[in-house]
């Protein structure tokens, strides 16, 4: 391999590297929003164990 094809394929690992690392960040962001959308519901249904105003 030529050193301007090793550089090339440097690169394109680093590349493949950070694209990985971004959708793990992705799907993390994504879980997290889905367990605070559960949790809200949740509590929205269930009341938030706090007493209304209205009562």
């Amino acid at each position: 391999m030529t050193e301007k094809e090793e550089r090339l394929a440097r690169d394109r690992a680093e590349i493949a590297a950070r694209v990985a690392r971004f959708r793990e960040t992705q799907q993390k962001f994504e879980r997290e929003r889905e367990q605070y959308y559960q949790t809200t519901l949740a509590n929205a249904l269930n009341g938030s164990g706090r007493p209304s105003f209205w009562r």
